[in-house]
């Protein structure tokens, strides 16, 4: 399943994204990433920068979500895929690493990426949105605002 335009938006506005793994027995771990983007037209791409559960996991289940929101106007997306642990052995490593340390502007190293081919995509919309459907971005945002102090 390709990336549309709208996800690939809402990943570059997002500053965190929240990747959701499982253990082989089914223990659930869900950990906030920094760094990700998109790769290639189906594929969203993590520094595993303190992620050592996540690796874990992901080597016995590949089953993910991942999740990320613009945190001002509480939109965003869920992806379910399968997740892989990318090594500098792999061929796509350092094309990768690239575009993940721009990001970082080489101030978090890391030694693998987690690669997530997506699989299906859901909007994520806060509450407001549904129960009140005349609420516009802007209120939303003026609303996130004063509830964050900015």
């Amino acid at each position: 399943m390709k990336l549309n335009t709208e996800i690939k938006n809402y990943i570059n506005k997002s500053v965190l994204c929240w990747l959701a793994t499982s253990s082989a027995h089914n223990v659930p771990n869900v950990s906030p990433k920094e760094i990700f983007n998109c790769y290639c037209t189906d594929k969203i791409i993590v520094a595993n920068i303190a992620s050592p559960q996540t690796v874990r996991n992901i080597k016995q289940n590949k089953n993910v979500c991942v999740s990320f929101i613009d945190i001002l106007v509480q939109k965003g997306f869920q992806i379910k895929g399968k997740a892989r642990i990318i090594t500098k052995a792999d061929s796509d490593f350092l094309q990768m690493e690239k575009i993940l340390t721009e990001m970082t502007g080489g101030d978090f190293p890391f030694t693998t990426i987690t690669e997530i081919t997506v699989e299906k995509t859901k909007p994520i919309l806060a509450p407001k949105y549904v129960l009140y459907p005349e609420t516009t971005e802007q209120e939303q945002i003026e609303s996130a605002k004063k509830a964050y102090g900015i």
